[in-house]
């Protein structure tokens, strides 16, 4: 007989997300429950959830990191996975998971404390190819948590699980299988390097000719060169191309709005 686990819910954020949630929901069946929280979809999304048992909640978008964590917080269980829709959980992984669930979420007096968080590695899907090396992989990712020790930060973007408790590792990736255009993608790049750089700058960091003008080749040296991204071939250059282009413009943009405040005061 099998050795129980932790029940586990895969908490899921959506919105218009119909084209790429299915492989990601069949991915998740061996998981005891599936939330997902969409943000006013049109394209039939919440009733694809539903088809596949989700419990669909409606929830006005908060920003990346609060509409994450809402999620987590209307989910039934205490360990969660946390999901995009575009991503879905590799066979390997799933073990991993599942064996990981299988030892007790609290520890007991006088015993080390047990890890109540765990990262694995994802590999994303660009211009046809999955990325193995350079900035694209492993893409380190913490997703899988006790809510009770762990939640997610408040970014607007680039939002990350926090937690003081000892963080695992699992064998296995995450896929991340993007179906969007090249255009779709450097339209949410933008969106990313704005909401970046206004987090930046209240965050009281400032951008100047340095940052501007070594920050992108410092990215591409260790990406391309260092971490070996040119063995990706011509996607594995345009995808840090693009990396390093978004180090200009965040800097650029943080930049410009210095001066536009400074004209102000």
């Amino acid at each position: 007989m099998p050795a129980p686990r932790q029940p586990l819910s895969v908490t899921i954020i959506t919105l218009n997300a119909a084209a790429q949630l299915e492989a990601c929901l069949q991915s998740v069946r061996f998981a005891e429950e599936i939330v997902v929280v969409d943000s006013g979809s049109t394209d039939g999304t919440p009733a694809l959830a539903a088809r596949y048992g989700a419990r669909v909640i409606a929830q006005d978008w908060l920003g990346f990191g609060p509409q994450k964590q809402f999620a987590v917080t209307a989910a039934s269980h205490d360990w969660v996975l946390c999901l995009d829709a575009d991503e879905r959980v590799s066979p390997a992984l799933q073990a991993s998971i599942e064996n990981a669930l299988k030892s007790p979420s609290t520890p007991g007096p006088a015993v080390a404390p047990l890890v109540a968080a765990y990262r694995f590695a994802r590999c994303n899907r660009f211009l046809g190819r999955y990325l193995r090396h350079g900035e694209g992989y492993p893409d380190w990712s913490l997703r899988l948590f006790d809510r009770r020790q762990a939640r997610w930060s408040t970014d607007m973007v680039h939002e990350k699980v926090e937690t003081a408790a000892p963080v695992g590792q699992l064998a296995g990736d995450l896929l991340h299988d993007s179906a969007e255009s090249l255009a779709a993608y450097l339209d949410k790049q933008n969106r990313y390097t704005t909401l970046a750089a206004g987090m930046a700058l209240a965050a009281g960091k400032r951008a100047g000719f340095a940052r501007i003008a070594f920050s992108p080749l410092v990215r591409f040296v260790k990406f391309y060169i260092i971490r070996q991204g040119f063995r990706d071939g011509l996607p594995g250059l345009i995808h840090i191309a693009i990396g390093c282009f978004n180090s200009f413009m965040k800097y650029s943009k943080m930049l410009e709005r210095q001066k536009s405040d400074a004209a102000l005061r």
